[in-house]
């Protein structure tokens, strides 16, 4: 079933209209696109940390949120943390959630298609043998990541499924899990 939308109206909390006119101004100035976020971290002690986001590049000009966003990291006491927040790897697994789901109402909001529910749950396994240095062959991080999703919407089960499948191929979380990217890492120290 194609769905066509004569003058795009906003549907599920996505502003269509401002979507469409992102799009086009893009395919005509594609350095429009060129963005870079930013986040910094602070030391607590032990394993907590402090993260805070706001500023970042984009639209061609420096762009600054209203107010900082801040997340702790730490890990359970298990673990050797004091459990003062969710560990690093499990933000990893909050991203890739949060980032799908943002696409999925992206793309079901311009096919015309209204949502009811998105609901998903992502698991990762790690063998700690890596990470603690006990074992050189297995990895430090994730050894595998497993998404499932259950959507409802005034759509078919084919099209519904669609949605998430073109979701995940736009992703940059999904792209950057499975791609990889190259990460430039700089020191600058200072003795006490």
């Amino acid at each position: 079933m194609s769905r066509t939308m004569a003058t795009p109206m906003p549907r599920n909390g996505v502003d269509v209209p401002t979507l469409f006119a992102t799009l086009n101004a893009v395919k005509g100035q594609p350095e429009i696109a060129k963005f870079q976020f930013r986040a910094t971290n602070k030391w607590m002690s032990g394993t907590h940390s402090t993260t805070t986001i706001n500023g970042y590049y984009g639209a061609m000009q420096e762009q600054k949120r209203a107010a900082d966003f801040t997340f702790g990291g730490d890990h359970p006491a298990v673990l050797v943390g004091t459990d003062k927040a969710p560990t690093p790897v499990e933000f990893l697994l909050h991203a890739l959630a949060a980032c799908l789901t943002a696409g999925i109402g992206n793309i079901a909001s311009a096919r015309g298609i209204n949502l009811e529910m998105v609901e998903s749950t992502v698991e990762g396994n790690i063998d700690l043998m890596g990470l603690l240095g006990l074992d050189d062959k297995v990895r430090n991080g994730y050894q595998g990541i497993r998404v499932s999703f259950r959507i409802k919407g005034n759509a078919s089960e084919e099209e519904l499924k669609q949605i998430v499948f073109r979701s995940k191929d736009r992703s940059a979380v999904y792209d950057v899990l499975t791609s990889g990217v190259p990460v430039d890492l700089q020191v600058e120290a200072k003795s006490a």
